[in-house]
């Protein structure tokens, strides 16, 4: 089954083929009203879901976290930075509801027992297991309770990892999918990975897709033409906004840009191109750009053409340039004039 049949979408979702996740993380900057802006921008560029992160500080975190960047100048920790982030479960209701409304499967990485209760209640379509959680059992356990997809992150994970957390996801019959990730942001091209969909194929069974760091929408592109089932890339309004993400991330601009060469290409990789058929298809351009057989000089009925008296020209509704070699040695039936397309009719019979 596919990954896309698993899933529960709003019933007026769009689209087919590989899912496209806009990730929010936390370029929200803790403001709701901006994170509802994302899942209106993230509608309008045509991806099938919108992805958020669901914080809650105290049951994730200590007040000794050491911080991945400094960049904040408002939170003294990262734990207060982590409570900045969170919203009320009536919020996260919210969020989800708008949504479904515009069309887009609502997901959300919980990073703790609490945020897995929260995100049940409002009854989440399916989990994106962050990177850092892999390796959290317990978590990923809780989450494949539920019997809801999980989405695994491989971002810091060894493969002995990866087993353990699909084993878990299965022993609780809970639909996977294993996703490429880095944990570098942004991402360089060498450590993309996209080459590793296929072993992580074969590996799991299951489908697979690519969760980019770049900042490009390259990544993207080229996991789908290797036929991957879902692509997440982060997404900002702006590359002026504030957030650690925000590098890593493409603008709904490029969001835009990246969905519709997905679509470009799954049309392309979806179908079957019979050359003699186009080529039918294509006759009356094939009169126009092909060539024909036309005689260099004003000559005279009688003449015996020969090599020197042939030249290949425009349009192609003659004798096909291709035929050249066949017409040395046969006779003109009639004077033909400089540059005009020989026919058949202009020729005797034999040579």
């Amino acid at each position: 089954m596919s990954l896309r049949a698993q899933l529960r979408f709003p019933a007026n979702a769009r689209g087919s083929g590989c899912i496209i996740i806009g990730e929010v993380a936390q370029t929200h900057d803790g403001s709701l009203g901006l994170a509802h802006a994302f899942v209106d921008a993230i509608a309008n560029a045509g991806a099938d879901a919108v992805k958020f992160q669901t914080h809650i500080a105290a049951a994730e975190s200590t007040p000794a976290e050491p911080w991945r960047v400094k960049f904040s100048r408002q939170d003294a920790t990262r734990f207060d930075y982590w409570k900045r982030m969170e919203f009320t479960e009536a919020q996260w209701r919210g969020l989800a509801q708008h949504a479904e409304e515009r069309g887009l499967l609502f997901l959300s990485s919980p990073f703790s027992q609490e945020a897995v209760e929260l995100l049940t209640r409002i009854d989440i379509a399916a989990w994106k297991v962050a990177s850092g959680e892999v390796s959290n059992t317990s978590l990923v356990a809780a989450m494949a309770k539920t019997k809801r997809p999980l989405l695994i992150s491989s971002g810091m994970s060894k493969l002995a990892e990866l087993d353990v957390a699909v084993a878990i996801a299965r022993e609780h019959g809970a639909p996977v999918a294993v996703m490429q990730c880095t944990s570098i942001y942004p991402c360089p091209p060498e450590k993309v990975g996209i080459g590793i969909l296929a072993q992580y194929r074969a590996r799991f069974g299951c489908p697979v897709g690519l969760s980019d760091h770049s900042g490009t929408i390259y990544p993207g592109l080229a996991a789908v033409t290797l036929g991957c089932d879902v692509l997440e890339v982060h997404v900002t309004l702006s590359r002026e906004m504030f957030g650690p993400d925000v590098p890593s991330s493409l603008t709904t601009t490029e969001l835009r840009t990246l969905v519709d060469g997905v679509r470009f290409i799954e049309t392309m990789r979806a179908a079957e191109l019979d050359k003699d058929q186009m080529a039918s298809e294509l006759a009356p351009l094939r009169d126009l750009f092909t060539k024909s057989v036309v005689v260099r000089a004003d000559l005279p009925a009688g003449s015996v053409l020969a090599r020197e008296h042939l030249a290949a020209k425009k349009p192609g509704t003659g004798i096909p340039a291709s035929r050249m070699h066949e017409l040395v040695g046969r006779r003109l039936r009639r004077p033909v004039a400089a540059d005009t397309l020989l026919n058949e009719g202009d020729l005797e019979d034999g040579s």
